[in-house]
């Protein structure tokens, strides 16, 4: 029996020149899988046709953009992911579901090997190929670019030769990987950290120095997710969807960074990320309202390490998967509304309510009404400051106290 391979396929020229460059060194015949997360582009039919037309045996399409958005950005959306408090998993977050329907593809049609178009460099190889061993143990992965020495010029060359139906002369400056969550753009000029981005960079956004008029939006969380925009029912993937389009209007969501990639180089990297970065502040912020602030304080870790195991490619591991059990008992009363403005690249929350809220008015005033007890504060300090107290006296006592010195004072 020919063995087959299964090929995470996305219609471009290094893909479809994968499908006959993997069957001609090794014999194998090639699967093409193409999946649908909110990369936009192309009919997923036209893909499938493609695939076809150059020599795959099969295509598989997905439309995974619902299950994209709620399995894979909402849980993001309740950790905060932000990779150094900046980057929302663009990429990182759309590998998995990529990968759950190669090896579904693989059980279907009797695949032993998983092939891919990363390079050697980046972290996506590692995203594919240690959630691919994490569903599937017994499959084995491939990267013809990596492996099988697959590169652009001999791409070409391959499509040319054998008279492949894809575009073969047009060569984009920047590597692009977009879905719903967001848009990445690297290399070409933008691989000197010191050149800014350039307009042609962004398609997500608007440029933020010239907005529009102020948009406001009351966003409605129910224990984390957002399920309405100024009253209007939302799924989460309509939730994505507008807010990408409002927020992207007012070019909020650019971020230009140099990373730490998980093979150990750092990468300069441009994102759009509209949607995800304003729904992060709109749900930051009910939180700060929801959360008890002893377990809002140790969530940010658990947060950090979250994101980290997402960006490193450990969706399927098991600390990830204990993480997540954290994090969704704290969204138990993260319900409510957020009214934020959007404007000249910053989203800004101007108010908040919730029927689960911490913050007690009476508590909280300066006013008449105030129903704190300030005579408990007293009592309270000296408890709280004992332990610091008994330390600084022994250091007085050793000859160790600080040195308070005599600059600056007064003498008389």
């Amino acid at each position: 029996m020919t063995e087959r391979v299964v090929l995470a396929y996305s219609g471009g020229l290094d893909t479809s020149v994968g499908i006959g460059w993997i069957a001609e060194a090794t014999g194998a015949e090639v699967i093409a899988v193409a999946v649908d997360v909110g990369q936009g582009g192309e009919d997923l039919n036209v893909i499938r046709q493609r695939a076809l037309d150059c020599g795959a045996v099969e295509a598989y399409v997905a439309d995974a953009r619902d299950e994209f958005a709620t399995e894979y950005c909402m849980p993001a959306l309740k950790a905060n992911a932000l990779y150094l408090d900046r980057y929302p998993l663009v990429s990182a977050l759309s590998r998995p579901v990529i990968v759950k329907h190669l090896v579904r593809a693989a059980r279907q049609f009797g695949a032993t090997t998983v092939a891919h178009g990363c390079t050697g460099k980046g972290n996506d190889q590692v995203r594919f190929e240690v959630g691919i061993t994490s569903l599937a143990p017994d499959l084995t992965c491939l990267a013809p670019v990596r492996d099988l020495a697959l590169t652009r010029d001999k791409a070409i060359d391959f499509a040319t030769r054998n008279a492949l139906p894809i575009e073969t002369t047009k060569h984009n400056p920047f590597s692009i990987d977009q879905n719903v969550w967001g848009r990445a753009v690297e290399t070409g000029f933008l691989e000197d950290i010191w050149n800014g981005p350039t307009k042609d960079v962004y398609t997500y956004t608007d440029d933020p120095t010239f907005p529009p008029v102020a948009d406001e939006v009351v966003i409605t969380f129910e224990a984390g997710i957002p399920v309405a925009l100024d009253g209007v029912p939302v799924t989460p993937l309509q939730a994505i969807q507008e807010m990408n389009r409002r927020a992207g209007a007012q070019g909020i969501g650019r971020i230009d960074i140099v990373e730490d990639r998980l093979v150990g180089i750092k990468s300069r990297e441009v994102y759009e990320a509209p949607g995800a970065i304003a729904l992060i502040a709109a749900h930051q912020e009910l939180e700060n309202v929801t959360v008890e602030r002893e377990q809002a304080r140790f969530k940010r870790g658990v947060e950090q390490r979250w994101t980290e195991l997402v960006y490193d490619g450990q969706w399927f591991s098991p600390l990830k998967k204990s993480l997540e059990v954290f994090v969704d008992d704290t969204q138990r009363y993260v319900s409510g509304d957020v009214r934020i403005v959007l404007h000249g690249g910053r989203a800004t929350v101007t108010g908040r309510r919730s029927d689960a809220s911490l913050y007690d008015f009476n508590l909280a005033t300066y006013d008449t009404g105030d129903s704190f007890d300030q005579s408990a504060a007293k009592g309270f300090i000296e408890i709280y400051g004992l332990s610091s107290k008994l330390a600084a006296a022994r250091d007085v006592r050793f000859g160790n106290g600080v040195d308070l010195g005599t600059q600056g004072g007064i003498s008389g």
